[in-house]
């Protein structure tokens, strides 16, 4: 009944894509899938867990190792919760982790489904933080763009000071310059200096935006609102019809600087700790 994926099939996508509907249709919200990330499964280890019952798809977990604490995302059909199958596919994701000398992971829950919270806690989840998840409206804001700053692609030779803007922007350190052909890694720049990192996904015209920063000492100078305004000209340009990202709860200026570009909130997500066997 447990299917340890090493990389996922198109009828496997298939399959998680239908659960994902129906989950989505009963319990409202949306679900932090990432499917970009999906896609493009490496395929040398285990990321994924599928339960399978008589052919038909009733549970899944994903595991997303986005630089710091692994994050764990997944659903079970409506229908056949209760029956031990979320358990069975955490307990597998848990010693998937502890494989790979993890000592903790963050399960992703939405905050709009409380038996999700409930399964978090009961399981030994303590919350971690939580993020808005934010949506750009039909009309995006560019009344912000300026002559000044400028997006580029990242290379091999910005390695240095993406390391650098990523650990004064967000306090954490980066692997810097990631040759990555699943998204683009931009820098800005501002009177031809780098002042700023964000990388960008696409799938199938869902476009995410990723690891925004600015160096501390120039917020509040425009230059973060008007590559956030460029961004989303450009994309929605190229025929992205939706355009996400994500902030944590508690970061007002952010959220500010966001909604003044033209996004609106639509989901919060709570991440629960879970200490690793």
């Amino acid at each position: 009944m447990l299917h340890e994926a090493r990389g996922l099939t198109e009828p496997e996508l298939a399959a998680i894509a239908e659960l994902e509907r129906r989950v989505v249709v009963s319990d409202g919200g949306r679900l932090k899938l990432e499917w970009q990330t999906l896609r493009h499964r490496p395929g040398d280890r285990v990321d994924d867990l599928l339960w399978w019952e008589d052919g038909r798809l009733l549970g899944f977990v994903g595991l997303y190792p986005f630089g710091g604490p692994l994050e764990l995302a997944g659903m079970v059909d409506p229908a056949a919760r209760r029956r031990g199958i979320g358990r069975a596919l955490l307990d597998a994701a848990l010693r998937t982790a502890a494989e790979r000398h993890v000592d903790r992971v963050l399960l992703v829950v939405p905050r709009s489904t409380p038996a999700g919270r409930e399964f978090a806690l009961c399981h030994g989840g303590a919350l971690d933080h939580s993020e808005h998840f934010l949506a750009l409206g039909d009309t995006p804001s560019t009344d912000n763009v300026r002559d000044d700053v400028i997006l580029r692609p990242a290379t091999p030779e910005d390695d240095e000071v993406l390391r650098r803007i990523y650990l004064s922007a967000f306090g954490e350190g980066s692997p810097g310059y990631v040759a990555d052909p699943s998204a683009r890694q931009l820098v800005i720049q501002q009177a031809g200096a780098a002042v700023g990192t964000l990388r960008i996904t696409n799938d199938e015209g869902r476009t995410g935006i990723y690891g925004f920063g600015v160096e501390p000492a120039l917020r509040g100078r425009g230059i973060g609102r008007a590559a956030l305004a460029m961004v989303c000209a450009q994309v929605r340009g190229e025929g992205s019809r939706e355009v996400t990202l994500e902030v944590a709860v508690g970061n007002d200026r952010a959220l500010g600087l966001y909604i003044s570009v033209g996004f609106e909130p639509r989901a919060t997500e709570d991440y629960y700790a879970i200490t690793v066997p």
